[in-house]
């Protein structure tokens, strides 16, 4: 009697080899999901985390500003004498000088809707034409004025303004040192929401500023002021991470992943975060690539142990062993195959089946290493590579131009290199191109971005650089490359340097004008630092 049905030996081998294969790519499908999932996370909580300090740093650096501001405007005579005359002889018009100035101030400033000056006490002395007054400010910030510091107050909702407020003071100090009276400014968050608009997460993600509990003060999205965004809960389990990413619910009940930033000197906080679904949407699209890689895997491999079962004649139970140990993520296992009956053929495939599962994940792995690799680095002098560095020149110039500083380029070619590569040999060449890439890596700063361009010529980038700190740069750089030894001697560089925003607006146009002075030093004889020439103006521009 011919077994039929699952007694077959044919539907026993079908069984087996869905389940050696199964099992594995489940397993392996299962491990890829949670590596990838940890892996994105990782990579989600640097980028929130970076989102977050970038905003904190942003927002620090924009109520110094203000404070700044305010002590620049209490530095004028107007306030300083006029107020001394008003406390000497309160006939009102010191005050009045005062008030005039305030008004001139707030016209001139329209995010400070209220500029009043106090006198020691805390008594008002004069107040800019229409200024809405703070409220009542608590705590003891008189007594820190008159030692010299300055006053940051907690976010409000102002009723008059109908929007959200803070409070900021600075001292007043007249030429002998002493403590007359303090400046006091009701300052709204105007322009800031279109700044955490540049800095928001992509796919949906927003930034908010919080006040002391928890509420909106302003918004990527825009939206109500001192709107509650956070409960207890998920605002205890965000402070508790300290910085890291957290999951939680909003008050709208959507699942969110986020991080929460403190900011220096306030009790205001920054909330970087974005929909969990959005977040982790690659992972779910590795998901869905999985199984219909399974059900494909699946559908051959069962066709292929239907016709094998065919051909076998005997329990294979050496094989079924050798399937279990797969079955438990052991993909090391091969069978010695003896004879050329259907058995050694069968343990032919079951190998060839395995070492591919297993190839598979190795190489898959060194070509997501290598891509990497490949996409940011140059495989000679491991520097970064041209498309790399121009990513950062165009990100450095465009913070540069926010904050008004410079950003430095230098452009490198090594001196003669063809008749150098052409004398001692490509490998020659070669020594020269990782030297030189040694000695960029020694003579920059950590800030400093150096790289390969193309060729024999290189370039490094400078944050915060103008052009005299350029050459400077191209200095230590072409001193320390005089100290090198290569095989076929020593040799030079010249080098070209520019900034931004002295050779144009663009970074086309810095790399431009540091290449034209590459060319001049090329032509001045080698071995030297030349510094591009300024922009000339069009004419009747």
């Amino acid at each position: 009697m011919t077994p039929s049905g699952f007694g077959s030996i044919r539907a026993k081998i079908l069984l087996l080899a869905t389940a050696a294969t199964l099992v594995p790519a489940v397993s392996t499908a299962a491990l890829s999901y949670v590596r990838a999932r940890a892996a994105l996370t990782e990579t989600l909580e640097g980028e929130l985390q970076g989102i977050g300090a970038q905003t904190a740093r942003e927002l620090d650096l924009w109520l110094k500003e203000r404070q700044y501001d305010l002590r620049v405007f209490v530095g004028s005579f107007e306030v300083i004498e006029n107020l001394e005359r008003a406390s000497a002889a309160p006939d009102g018009q010191a005050a009045a000088r005062v008030s005039d100035y305030l008004s001139v101030l707030q016209q001139r400033f329209p995010e400070y809707a209220g500029l009043l000056v106090v006198d020691d006490r805390g008594e008002l002395v004069a107040e800019g034409a229409g200024a809405v007054h703070p409220r009542e400010m608590e705590g003891e910030w008189l007594d820190g004025l008159a030692r010299g510091e300055s006053h940051v107050g907690d976010p409000y909702r102002h009723t008059t303004l109908g929007a959200v407020a803070t409070t900021l003071a600075v001292p007043i100090q007249d030429p002998q040192g002493g403590f007359p009276g303090g400046l006091v400014a009701t300052l709204t968050f105007d322009g800031l929401g279109e700044l955490l608009g540049e800095l928001a997460p992509p796919d949906g993600g927003s930034i908010e500023v919080l006040g002391p509990e928890g509420r909106v003060v302003v918004s990527s999205e825009g939206g109500t002021p001192f709107e509650t965004v956070l409960g207890a809960d998920a605002r205890a389990q965000l402070e508790a991470a300290d910085g890291g990413t957290v999951e939680y619910a909003d008050q709208a009940g959507q699942a969110m992943v986020g991080t929460l930033t403190l900011l220096a000197g306030t009790e205001w906080s920054v909330l970087s975060h974005l929909p969990t679904r959005r977040a982790y949407a690659q992972v779910s699209d590795l998901t869905r690539s999985t199984v219909l890689l399974v059900a494909v895997l699946l559908l051959f491999v069962g066709s292929a142990a239907w016709g094998i079962g065919l051909l076998i004649t005997r329990p294979l139970a050496r094989l079924t062993e050798a399937a279990g140990a797969v079955s438990q993520g052991d993909l090391s296992v091969r069978l010695p195959v003896t004879g050329r009956d259907e058995v050694s053929y069968l343990t032919e495939v079951f190998n060839s089946m395995v070492t591919r599962l297993d190839g598979a994940a190795s190489t898959l792995q060194a070509q997501n290493d290598e891509l990497d690799q490949l996409a940011r680095t140059d495989a000679l002098t491991t520097l970064y590579n041209r498309r790399h560095v121009l990513e950062v020149l165009k990100l450095e110039v465009s913070r540069a131009g926010r904050y008004k500083r410079h950003v430095g380029v230098l452009m490198l070619d090594v001196d003669k290199f063809k008749h150098y590569n052409d004398t001692y040999g490509h490998q020659a060449g070669d020594e020269v191109l990782e030297g030189m890439g040694e000695v960029l890596r020694d003579a920059t700063r950590d800030t400093d971005i150096p790289a390969r361009y193309g060729g024999e010529e290189f370039i490094v980038v400078l944050p915060d650089t103008d052009l005299s700190g350029a050459v400077e740069a191209g200095e230590r750089i072409r001193e320390r490359l005089a100290r090198e030894v290569f095989d076929g001697g020593k040799v030079t560089v010249s080098i070209g340097a520019a900034e931004f925003p002295a050779q144009g607006p663009e970074p086309g146009d810095v790399i431009a004008a540091a290449d034209l002075a590459l060319y001049a030093a090329k032509e001045a004889g080698r071995d030297r630092v030349l510094p591009a020439e300024p922009k000339q103006p069009v004419d009747g521009a």
